[in-house]
């Protein structure tokens, strides 16, 4: 990035890290500029002033809500700026400052949002007398900053530079030199790579390309004039949805559609249709002739990636969707009527049903031998895995059935799929998302509860460990996931409902975040750590943007509660009671207290251990049927059980301890009873955690009980070593 070299040595790394800021800022730059303008502050009361270094510190840690925003990084950012390309003779150029606008119109561009309000944006920053029109040289300002934007987001700019150049032609249609507000947003609105550039998240009809800017690593052809692409990054657009590849000049002459999704006529329902999109089949064999194919003569199947001759298309027999049948739902499951057909007009409720952008409501129609894969991907998690996994699954399936849990949440996926009787459920993120899904799928009432398979993208993971799928996915091939979830079987958990009554209603406390157990509640040492690091990670989130930052934090918490000791003497702090039994902890030296429902914590810690085998002429397995069971020597032989109705109820000694059973050095924690029912009274305040999700609980009653249990899927026990990540 020679540019950014010479313009105060800013360097990849640096947008990296102002990327992470970025990410977890939940400012925009239009809230800023109202706080910079709603008085004098820093100088700064009006779009064409400069801003000096001062200024433009407080503009970026106001924006990015971080006052502690790294003060080097921060004047090399302000440099870089200095370094805008501008006409010197419409504005002399000062070495002290750099222009709001441009600063502004810069991170405009990369923030979340959509293309249309970005482009009014944009315009308005250079409308500067608010006559409603730019001129070139202001549209000329504006195509400087989307190139500085590009390199940021390591575009290859020197393609894109004539393209955006050609923009203002395209636009000023009359040649007066000027555009206006409308002119602007429909040229930017027809321009293929401007949008990418802008972040189009979501086609607005079917059969438009989904497309995003691709670096390739092997000789790579555009399909639209059949050149390769050039350079050292080979960079090109190219559609997630059937990677449609073309260079950013070709992408706004591009004739060649998308392939549906769905059908809009009754008459194609049910009928297994091969969709052909143009392909460099170079190599590769004709599915019917079975000769090579040439370069650019042929097609593939979208659905079942079948490859033939262009001449070979018309001996077509069904597509069977290839080797992901099982799991893809065909667009011949899919009908499509419009807001104004009779149909729709019998439907009392719409918003039961998916409705595009152009207004088409979608139904499915079951397709029988089949379980399609109901797909949820948060994309914050893991780092960037999550956005990857997104672009993955909605190549490989169809793009109707992959949910983007950041927009709209899971409900509009679970009423999509209702009508269906036989489909699977994968959650592609952490515990958290996991607990997400399941109330979501409590609270939709559905004719069937469908069964759920995790990929895991969180931290700890520890739900995933337990039904086999891993500590983390590490980028493997997808279809290896598809194929395990076909040879998954059902393992029921159990649920637990969490109640907790204050002594005093009126006292100040954080929220319960979660009113329903599905890994595991504890109270003391691990939730104080937990609660640091949660309070950490919400004051600092860039910090924490990966799983080994995260446990390199967690390490440091829980080192410096080992030796501030600050749940000591818990036995002081609270009592227990077993189904109204009262569990005696009096002579234990305990600084928390677990009660897990899944063999794993805390990112694979199993903490109730390996179970002795229970010796038959013992009295103690006469006992095995009792409701509650705290004898000491009959719980050593007791096994977990993540569907028995039962909780693991766990002393825990310190930091230390929980430490030791992590890496192996000690087998256990101190098994305490086995319950269906727990009671538990603080008698002062105290750290507490459900799931990970930790808060300080005033004097409090808690009650944990039976809630449900859901339909999980466990991966087959023969996992392919390496695949995950399980520690």
């Amino acid at each position: 990035m020679a540019q950014s070299e010479d313009a105060g040595s800013v360097t990849p790394v640096d947008f990296i890290q102002l990327q992470e800021y970025m990410e977890y800022s939940t400012l925009r730059v239009q809230d800023v500029l109202k706080e910079f303008h709603s008085g004098d502050k820093q100088g700064q009361t009006k779009f064409e002033e400069y801003m000096d270094a001062a200024g433009f510190a407080h503009f970026l840690k106001t924006y990015l809500e971080d006052e502690d925003f790294p003060e080097d990084l921060c004047g090399r950012l302000f440099k870089y700026f200095q370094h805008f390309e501008h006409d010197e003779a419409e504005t002399p150029k000062r070495e002290d400052g750099v222009f709001l606008r441009d600063v502004s119109c810069y991170f405009s561009i990369l923030e979340d949002g959509q293309p249309r309000e970005k482009l009014e944006c944009t315009f308005k920053l250079y409308d500067q007398d608010g006559n409603g029109l730019l001129d070139s040289s202001e549209v000329d300002r504006i195509i400087a900053q989307m190139m500085r934007a590009a390199e940021y987001l390591g575009w290859d700019v020197t393609e894109l530079r004539p393209v955006l150049k050609d923009l203002m032609g395209a636009i000023d249609v009359d040649g007066s030199g000027s555009v206006n507000l409308d002119e602007w947003i429909k040229g930017g609105m027809n321009n293929v790579p401007l949008l990418v550039l802008l972040g189009l998240k979501m086609t607005e009809k079917d059969g438009q390309h989904s497309w995003r800017m691709k670096h390739f690593n092997k000789p790579t052809y555009c399909n639209v004039c059949q050149g390769m692409l050039l350079g050292l990054a080979k960079q090109g657009l190219c559609c997630t949805y059937c990677k449609y590849t073309v260079h950013s000049q070709c992408a706004n002459k591009t004739a060649e559609q998308c392939p549906p999704t769905f059908v809009r006529s009754k008459k194609e329902l049910g009928v297994p249709a091969h969709d052909w999109i143009s392909a460099d089949c170079s190599s590769r064999k004709c599915k019917v002739c079975h000769k090579k194919i040439k370069h650019f003569v042929g097609s593939r199947c979208v659905w079942c990636q079948e490859m033939r001759h262009d001449d070979c298309l018309k001996s077509c027999v069904a597509c069977e969707c290839g080797l992901l049948k099982d799991h893809i739902l065909p667009p011949w499951a899919i009908y499509a009527f419009s807001g104004d057909d009779d149909t729709s007009n019998s439907l009392e409720d719409t918003s039961m049903f998916n409705v595009t952008p152009d207004g088409h409501i979608l139904q499915i129609v079951p397709v029988p031998d089949i379980h399609p894969l109901l797909v949820f991907v948060n994309p914050k998690s893991g780092g960037k895995q999550g956005e990857r996994v997104l672009r993955k699954f909605q190549y490989l399936l169809n793009p109707r059935q992959i949910y983007n849990l950041r927009n709209g949440g899971p409900v509009p996926g679970l009423n999509f799929f209702r009508s269906l009787h036989d489909y699977r459920i994968l959650v592609c993120g952490g515990d958290g998302t996991v607990g997400w899904i399941l109330d979501a799928i409590d609270k939709a009432e559905l004719p069937v509860r469908p069964p759920v398979a995790i990929l895991p993208l969180g931290t700890g993971n520890d739900l995933a460990r337990c039904l086999r799928w891993g500590g983390g996915y590490d980028g493997s091939d997808l279809r290896d996931v598809l194929k395990d979830i076909a040879g998954s079987v059902l393992a029921p958990m159990d649920r637990w409902n969490v109640q907790v009554i204050p002594d005093d209603p009126t006292e100040d406390g954080d929220p319960v975040p979660y009113p329903i157990i599905n890994n595991y509640f504890s109270i003391g040492v691990d939730a104080s750590i937990a609660h640091r690091f949660h309070h950490m990670r919400e004051k600092h989130p860039h910090k924490f943007s990966s799983r080994v930052k995260n446990k390199l934090w967690y390490f440091e918490f829980a080192t410096s509660e080992t030796i501030s000791a600050s749940c000591k003497n818990l036995k002081d702090c609270l009592t227990i009671e077993c189904c109204g039994v009262p569990l005696d902890i009096t002579s234990l030296s305990l600084e928390g207290i677990a009660v897990v429902n899944i063999p794993s914590m805390h990112g694979g810690s199993n903490l109730w251990g390996e179970s002795k085998k229970a010796d038959k002429s013992s009295h103690h397995a006469l006992d095995k049927s009792a409701e509650v069971i705290t004898d000491r020597e009959l719980l050593k032989t007791r096994s977990q059980d993540m569907s028995d109705k039962r909780l693991e109820v766990l002393g825990l000694e310190g930091a230390m301890e929980m430490g030791q059973i992590y890496t192996g050095l000690k087998s256990a924690g101190l098994r305490l009873a086995q319950t269906p029912q727990i009671t538990i009274k603080t008698l002062k305040p105290l750290p507490m955690q459900i799931d990970g999700e930790p808060w300080m609980q005033p004097l409090c009653t808690i009650h944990i009980t039976h809630k449900n249990q859901a339909n999980m899927l466990m991966a087959p026990p023969s996992k392919r070593s390496g695949f995950f990540h399980l520690k």
